[in-house]
């Protein structure tokens, strides 16, 4: 059975988080979740990559993947061993669809149990996800003067999640899709992402466009990750950003697949213990 169609209201929660859950919604379904008022104080808790037009200090440049979405923000990936320039907004992350809205600095991971993408216009305040394998989304609106980070492993690209981001940037800052600037970062390749029958249906089942995303490769030649079902997550999370109305020229897909190069962490090739690359970005 294909996941059901459910958009959840804005919850009030004792830390004040604001957040978007969606928990899977049909093709063709158009974002809609209600933003409520909660209370007073609340946490509102493109196919290159490029040199950043940013500050972040020289020394740091070779242990970070940088991206150019333009002037006024900074993006980038953290390669294995980097330290980061500045504290990142993180929460702790389940592979599902809820949004947290940023609104103050200083929150820690603990506050931010269960969440896999997160909004802000708070300039100089980096929000970030961390990712071993899974897709990070990052979007910038140059034109509201907003971003998010979003963490789209296999699961939460069927539920959607880059959608439920972009719909909360445009209920929370008036962002049109139209504007807005993407990067696909690091993340496991369509040549890399062997599957079972069974994922590949969800993707099926959910609308996805399986000539563009899926292949079966047969039976392989016994080397790792040959033959078989493989999902272009790429491809999936790129259909999903222009569906919501991102343009195709303002999309970034990095390309590089952690899978297979070793500069990046990779729980397919390293095991679920491994370290994590940090994705984020920050309004300057």
């Amino acid at each position: 059975m294909g996941l059901q169609s459910k958009v959840s209201a804005v919850h009030k929660l004792h830390h004040g988080i604001r957040q978007v859950a969606l928990e899977g919604f049909g093709a063709g379904t158009i974002l809609a979740a209600r933003m409520e008022e909660i209370t007073d104080f609340r946490l509102k808790c493109l196919s290159s990559c490029h040199v950043l037009r940013s500050p972040i200090g020289d020394g740091r440049m070779n242990r970070l993947l940088t991206y150019d979405l333009g002037p006024g923000v900074e993006a980038f990936s953290t390669k294995r061993n980097a330290s980061l320039p500045y504290p990142v907004i993180q929460g702790h992350q389940v592979h599902g669809s809820r949004v947290a809205v940023v609104d103050r600095p200083g929150i820690i991971r603990e506050e931010l149990e269960g969440y896999d993408a997160f909004v802000t216009n708070l300039p100089g305040v980096a929000i970030g996800v961390r990712s071993a394998d899974c897709v990070p989304v990052l979007l910038y609106d140059p034109v509201k003067r907003a971003v998010a980070a979003v963490h789209a492993g296999w699961k939460g690209t069927v539920l959607h999640i880059v959608q439920a981001a972009i719909n909360a940037l445009r209920q929370e800052y008036g962002c049109s899709p139209s504007n807005l600037k993407a990067v696909i970062g690091p993340s496991i390749g369509p040549d890399s992402f062997q599957v079972g029958e069974e994922v590949a249906k969800k993707f099926k089942e959910e609308g996805f466009p399986m000539d563009v995303i899926w292949s079966f490769r047969g039976e392989g030649d016994g080397s790792p990750m040959s033959g078989g079902h493989h999902v272009d997550l790429w491809k999936a999370n790129r259909w999903l950003l222009e569906k919501a109305g991102v343009k195709p020229e303002h999309i970034q897909v990095c390309g590089i697949d952690t899978y297979t190069d070793g500069a990046f962490f990779s729980a397919r090739r390293e095991g679920t213990a491994c370290g994590r690359i940090i994705n984020a970005i920050k309004l300057l």
